[in-house]
């Protein structure tokens, strides 16, 4: 999720069930509530500080994105960590023991908004780095952005009430319930297919889309095969219209068709071209390569470069491919002959984090 809705839910978790505020004869015993608020804002925001991995290097980031920031099992070290810098940052006029709470508040709904994209959390690190995820948000989703935003609104019309910012709240849930609706429509029509096709000792990944939560991008693995689907669960089939002048939003909810199509599409792992299957999946396999093998959960062949006697073989991870545009976090792994080392090389894509 992106940081600024997370920020958000801190404040709107922190404001639903905020203390009452300091009172005149015991300023010192009680926390403003927009102090709270502003706690549950900056802890909500603090996981995703991990970015500062990318001063490293990108796949440094990404394999350890959303790891110990993230992790319930330190959740409590990185509260109190947070609450004696409030404290300090008030000038000790409040005890950090009444920051706590909010702070903890915040990380953990960081945590469950991380938790349902599809990137995976290390919940339980540093004790395992195993990532888990119920993929049912996209990453950017306005409707679940302009609940809190709403929430929030209401909160600040109406500062002596907790019940629009606990409303919110409840709407996020059911919002996430609806979500969950459509995430299980996707998983049967996975198994309507696999069925249909025979497919044997298949993995099923049923991810969110942007643009609409009625997208969904449907991975079905069977060993080097991917059946990939990008559909729409609301459309009703109308007819597709190949219009090379729309703007790149338009050219991409047009790409999310209804399953009827049967817009199924098969990627082998390692290409179409059993001459190079050999020597690609060598590519892959080789030491150079383990930090992209360790980040792909979905990885393909997206081309092959063969200059004289230099090799390249480019990957990306299903995950990060979107209709209309060129794959994130393209990554390639080269020699310039048979004698020499494999080395690993990046491609940018279009945003900057690519």
């Amino acid at each position: 999720m992106d940081p600024f809705t997370h920020a958000l839910s801190g404040a709107l978790l922190a404001r639903a069930a905020a203390s009452p505020g300091a009172q005149p004869q015991r300023k010192e015993t009680a926390v403003p509530v927009h102090l709270q608020v502003a706690a549950g804002f900056a802890a909500a925001a603090f996981p995703d500080l991990d970015l500062v991995l990318r001063l490293i290097d990108t796949l440094t980031y990404l394999n350890w994105h959303q790891g110990p920031t993230h992790s319930l099992v330190l959740l409590p070290v990185w509260a109190w960590l947070l609450a004696w810098l409030f404290s300090k940052l008030s000038r000790g006029r409040y005890n950090w023991r009444l920051f706590y709470r909010p702070a903890c508040l915040g990380i953990a709904i960081h945590i469950a908004g991380d938790l349902i994209t599809s990137y995976g959390l290390m919940l339980f690190a540093p004790f395992s780095t195993q990532r888990f995820s119920l993929p049912l948000v996209f990453v950017i989703d306005p409707w679940f952005s302009l609940i809190i935003v709403t929430g929030l609104v209401a909160s600040w019309r109406y500062p002596q009430h907790k019940v629009p910012a606990i409303a919110a709240l409840l709407a996020l849930c059911g919002y996430v319930i609806f979500l969950s609706t459509l995430h299980q429509q996707a998983v049967t029509i996975a198994n309507r297919h696999i069925e249909s096709q025979a497919i044997s000792h298949p993995q099923i990944d049923v991810l969110p889309q942007p643009l609409s939560p009625f997208h969904w991008k449907i991975i079905i693995r069977e060993r080097e095969t991917y059946h990939v689907a990008d559909i729409d669960l609301r459309d009703s089939g109308g007819q597709q219209q190949n219009n090379t002048d729309a703007w790149l939003l338009a050219k991409m909810t047009a790409a999310y068709r209804p399953v009827m199509e049967h817009n199924w599409k098969i990627q082998p792992q390692f290409g179409n071209d059993p001459a190079n299957t050999a020597l690609i999946r060598e590519a892959w396999l080789s030491t150079a390569f383990a930090l992209f093998r360790a980040f792909a959960q979905f990885p393909v062949l997206d081309s092959v470069d063969v200059q004289g006697q230099k090799f390249c073989a480019w990957f990306y991870d299903l995950r990060f491919k979107f209709p209309e545009l060129p794959p994130s976090f393209r990554y390639g792994v080269c020699r310039e002959n048979d004698q020499a080392e494999w080395q690993m090389v990046r491609q940018r894509g279009v945003f900057y984090i690519d």
